[in-house]
Parts: structure tokens; C-alpha cells; sequence
């Protein structure tokens, strides 16, 4: 009998093992890079984290409200209220992570004054990386926009282009790629590192780092509340987790917690 009970002890254990084990998603770079330290804090603190890696800004907001995951962190909030909008899917921050100053970059010219008439401008294609990159060049007097704190203009908002710029609108992860092909990209900041930028230092014009687009850690509504909600968070909250921040970034990505 006490052989049996023991048996049905670990069996539970086991269980609850396995309630407590979650997916997160993340995308390539960055994001990825900082997840395996919360993983390795998690499991210290008795949450098994299994890290999914994406190479796009849509699976993995899709994979959440499908319940393919649990959790993700790759985005900042106006990303993740510009896809609620458009897709009713019921998914919330629940903590802020990480925090860079974005920038633009040419492999022409050293500053964005040196821009010949007639210049040609990526920048992401979704609408919040779009504005985004559209809002540091209004912050630099390249453009003006209509509202220079909207978090949702598009190129229709532009409002005084003096050097008759030209903007191409391309996939987020593919703008990296541009910097042969255009003047000036806008690239986010886990793209640009993973192809070899330093947004710190390679940038030739940043946004302030104050701005909107902290990013985040999102779950499904209905799984705020939960335990392991709390953990997560937590880990990620964690010395460990700023002390990596600290030594493998260097500035270009910042603890905002």
C-alpha cells in the first residue's frame, strides 16, 4: 500500500509538472536570445518554459489566440492593439520587458541631412514598424506628419516632404536586406542585430527611448490571472535576466522593469 501511495504521489507531481510546463513564442535574435535566460531562471523556480522561435511579426500572435502557445514576447503594445483591432483575437500584455531606441540606417550617407532630393525609404510594411520609422524621421525635421505622436500614421499623414522622398513598404524581417537597394531603412532593432548592426552605434539617427514601444510579454485574456502567469513574468524580472541584458547588449537593449 505505502509502495502504491507513493506511486500515486509521483504520478501527481508529475501532473502538476506538466500543468506547469508553457510554450512562449518569440521571434529569431533578441527576443530568442533573452528567452533562453528566463527558461534557465524558470526552471530554477519551478516553471518549465519551452521556447518557440518565429521569423515574422504575425504567427506568433496567431499561434497565442489559437492556443499554440501560451505566451509570447517579440512585440510592443501598439503592434499588439493594431492586431487586435483588426482581428478581434483576445490577447493582453501583461508586463512590460525590453526597451530600444530604434533607428534608421544607409549604407550611403552619415546622416539623414545628407539625403539627396528624391531619396528612397523602407520601412516596415505593418502599420505601428511603419509609423515607427516614419516618427523618426519627423523627430529629425527629415518630414512632418500630422500628428507627430501618432502611433498609427502612415505615409498618407506626411504633411511636408521637402526632399521629395520616396517610401517603399516592405515585410519587417526584409528590410535588412534593403540597405543595398534603398538610401535609408528603418529596421527594427531585433532584425538589425541579428544581421550584424549595432542599433547604438550603426544608426545614423535614433527614435528617444522613451517613447511608446516598450515591448512586452502578451498571454490569451482568459490566462492573465493564472499562476503561472506570475512566474513568468518574475523570471523575466529577474537579476539574471538585467545582468545579461547588461553584458551581451550593451545599451541596445534596456530592462524597463
Amino acid at each position: 500500500m505505502r509502495f502504491l501511495a507513493t506511486l500515486a504521489a509521483a504520478a501527481l507531481l508529475a501532473t502538476s509538472a506538466e500543468a506547469e510546463t508553457i510554450r512562449v513564442g518569440v521571434t529569431a535574435g533578441p527576443h530568442a536570445e533573452i528567452m533562453d535566460v528566463v527558461k534557465k531562471v524558470g526552471a530554477e523556480r519551478g516553471l518549465d518554459i519551452k521556447v518557440v522561435e518565429f521569423t515574422d511579426y504575425v504567427i506568433p500572435n496567431q499561434a497565442l489566440a489559437l492556443k499554440d502557445l501560451e505566451a509570447n514576447s517579440f512585440q510592443h503594445e501598439p503592434y499588439l492593439k493594431n492586431q487586435i483591432a483588426k482581428t478581434g483575437w483576445k490577447i493582453v500584455k501583461v508586463a512590460n520587458t525590453i526597451g530600444s531606441p530604434q533607428g534608421v540606417y544607409s549604407q550611403k550617407y552619415k546622416k539623414l541631412a545628407d539625403l539627396p532630393e528624391g531619396a528612397r525609404v523602407a520601412i516596415a510594411n505593418d502599420p505601428s514598424n511603419g509609423a515607427r520609422g516614419l516618427m523618426i524621421l519627423a523627430l529629425h525635421g527629415v518630414i512632418k506628419l500630422k500628428d507627430p505622436n501618432n502611433v498609427a500614421s502612415t505615409i498618407a499623414d506626411i504633411t511636408d516632404n521637402p526632399k521629395k522622398l520616396r517610401f517603399v513598404e516592405l515585410d519587417a524581417a526584409q528590410l535588412p536586406r534593403a540597405l543595398q537597394d534603398v538610401d535609408v531603412v528603418s529596421i527594427n532593432n531585433n532584425y538589425a542585430v541579428q544581421a550584424g548592426l549595432n542599433p547604438a552605434t550603426d544608426a545614423i539617427a535614433r527614435e528617444n527611448p522613451d517613447g511608446p514601444w516598450v515591448n512586452i510579454l502578451a498571454v490569451r485574456e482568459e490566462d492573465k490571472d493564472k499562476p503561472w502567469v506570475k512566474q513568468l513574468v518574475e523570471a523575466y524580472h529577474s537579476d539574471p535576466v538585467k545582468a545579461f541584458l547588461e553584458t551581451r547588449f550593451k545599451g541596445t537593449y534596456l530592462p524597463t522593469w
